[in-house]
């Protein structure tokens, strides 16, 4: 399965941005699939993620504010971002990982997009 992110761009904070990952395969063979984002110099992070059953997590500066989704008919991964700050500025990256529980480390999934930009100016 190949994924490829899009939607991000320049956005004012306080703003919203529709992030979209497209599976060229059955995203259905990923149990869970995730958003990560790097910032310059700073390590890959996780950002939300869902599992096949629909349970979610976020880490804690997001939550509230982003919501992730998965459509497994479609084969599509969504992160919905709202009032978002400077600090939300990274590059976005979708992943799927076949394991049965949801993971926090990047070594963890197998797959990635290409990753997609999200800037914020304050």
């Amino acid at each position: 399965v190949q994924l490829q992110a899009s939607g991000g761009g320049l956005v004012q904070a306080g703003g919203s941005l529709r992030l979209s990952c497209a599976a060229s395969g059955r995203s259905s063979s990923y149990y869970v699939m995730a958003w990560f984002r790097q910032a310059p110099e700073k390590q890959r992070e996780l950002v939300a993620a869902v599992t096949s059953g629909g349970t979610t997590d976020y880490a804690d500066s997001v939550k509230g504010r982003f919501t992730i989704s998965r459509d497994n008919a479609r084969n599509t991964l969504t992160l919905e971002a709202n009032t978002l700050k400077p600090e939300d500025t990274a590059v976005y990256y979708c992943a799927g990982r076949s394991g049965s529980r949801i993971a926090y480390y990047p070594r963890s999934y197998e797959d990635w997009g290409q990753g997609t930009l999200v800037t914020v100016s304050s």
